[in-house]
């Protein structure tokens, strides 16, 4: 039986190369980005694998739309297995100049909008006891990030609403995996309204993200770094104060060499 699994984000980056991965696999998928246009060309992407795949077209920080929108996928796809809650924009500024209606905003899109959606196919996959869904986060939901401090908020939200529900459904048949995706390779790094980044190093390209949310799904193990940087999470949590001093001095340095 093919299985099903919804991407949000799903034009470009992360998003997209899961898409692709999922077709690949065996999944039929649907896809959910607010660029009509990219979307059309993951899709024609999938649909060479997956020929039932479909796309929507919305605004995710629209709360009620996303939440309608992840019910009619599912009567559209006749159910959902796996629900990917992977759409999320940047907010790279310091807090010193943030607006509320700016952290309002990232906290609808990388937050409340994968609650709701996922609130709105739940009660579907506990009645039929069975489903998986996929909160990508980042590594700036375990650790707060200078000049990310919308970001990271709602990447610790959506980490902390992940732990918790994952203990919630123990049981149930419904899985949930958390992703903490580092320094990836996507559009994130050059949108209007943020400051330029700080990091210039190294960036993991997004199709290796993707392959790890699809090894996720089958997998056992709640947690995923890509890369693993679990042991900095380790340092802060041992040590808040020496963390945030080396966070400090590191943007110091990156500034000079900027």
């Amino acid at each position: 039986m093919t299985r099903t699994a919804l991407v949000t984000g799903a034009s470009s980056g992360i998003g997209a190369a899961t898409a692709r991965l999922l077709a690949d696999g065996g999944f039929t998928v649907g896809l959910v980005a607010r660029r009509r246009d990219r979307l059309a060309q993951v899709l024609e992407d999938c649909r060479r694998s997956a020929p039932e795949s479909q796309l929507w077209v919305a605004d995710l920080g629209d709360l009620d739309a996303a939440e309608e929108l992840a019910g009619r996928t599912w009567d559209d796809m006749g159910g959902l297995d796996v629900l990917v809650n992977n759409a999320g924009v940047p907010m790279r500024r310091s807090v010193k100049d943030l607006r509320p209606e700016e952290v309002e905003r990232v906290m609808r899109i990388n937050f409340l909008s994968p609650v709701r959606m996922t609130l709105a196919v739940l009660p579907r996959m506990l009645d039929r006891g069975r489903g998986v869904v996929v909160n990508v986060s980042s590594l700036a939901g375990r650790i707060g990030v200078t000049t990310e401090a919308a970001y990271s908020a709602s990447k610790f939200a959506l980490a902390g609403w992940s732990e918790a529900m994952a203990a919630d459904l123990a049981g149930t048949g419904v899985s949930v995996r958390l992703v903490l995706p580092g320094t990836i390779d996507t559009e994130i790094w050059d949108q209007p309204g943020n400051d330029p980044p700080l990091y210039r190093g190294e960036l993991t390209p997004a199709e290796d993200v993707a392959q790890c949310i699809a090894d996720s799904i089958d997998g056992e193990r709640f947690e995923h770094f890509l890369p693993d940087m679990k042991a900095v999470v380790e340092m802060k949590t041992a040590d808040i104060d020496g963390f945030l001093a080396a966070m400090v001095e590191t943007a110091r340095q990156w500034k000079e060499q900027a």
